[in-house]
């Protein structure tokens, strides 16, 4: 790994534990974290590699963003992920942060049994859900049954599950 490479992991690991730190204390990613992370990355990308790099680092913040608005704008999360996301996206470029996003979503996942196990709403939860698959293969329509109020009070610092995903896909190279 050159210093380049070096520097840029460790500008993006600085960027994801501050983003971490902020989520668990406050519940927000701030956007005087994310914006200049982004801008950041594209200057960095573009002076590095000129034209070619500033499409690299665009196309990775238009593709962090785009992957994670459908669940932002359905409410599953909050502003700051897309654009924590579009950071990552722009220091890793679309495909490296393809790969964040997907083993982010999984981390997420594991991040969400672990959260409802802990606070003891888990067996409820798999409960509903094996309710709804049993009444989709009997009338086979697609019913959703909502969480119950005490399913709801567990929050999410996909921050957390952001970096984790991150710093796993980038750990082992992952690539799509």
């Amino acid at each position: 790994m050159n210093i380049d490479k070096t520097a840029v992991y460790l500008f993006l690991t600085l960027i994801l534990l501050i983003a971490v730190i902020n989520d668990l204390c406050f519940r927000k990613i701030p956007n005087w974290l994310t914006f200049p992370a982004m801008v950041m990355a594209i200057v960095y990308h573009a002076m590095a590699r000129g034209l070619e790099g500033f499409l690299f680092s665009v196309a990775g913040v238009g593709v962090g963003i785009g992957l994670l608005i459908i669940p932002y704008l359905k409410g599953g999360m909050g502003a700051g992920d897309p654009k924590l996301m579009g950071a990552v996206g722009g220091v890793l470029g679309p495909r490296g942060v393809f790969a964040a996003v997907i083993v982010t979503f999984l981390v997420g996942g594991v991040y969400a049994i672990i959260l409802l196990a802990w606070h003891g709403y888990l067996r409820e939860s798999l409960m509903r859900y094996w309710t709804i698959i049993k009444s989709f293969l009997y009338t086979k329509n697609l019913t959703y049954i909502p969480p119950t109020e005490n399913e709801k009070k567990p929050k999410l610092c996909y921050g957390v599950a952001i970096a984790l995903g991150t710093f796993i896909s980038v750990i082992f190279k992952i690539k799509f």
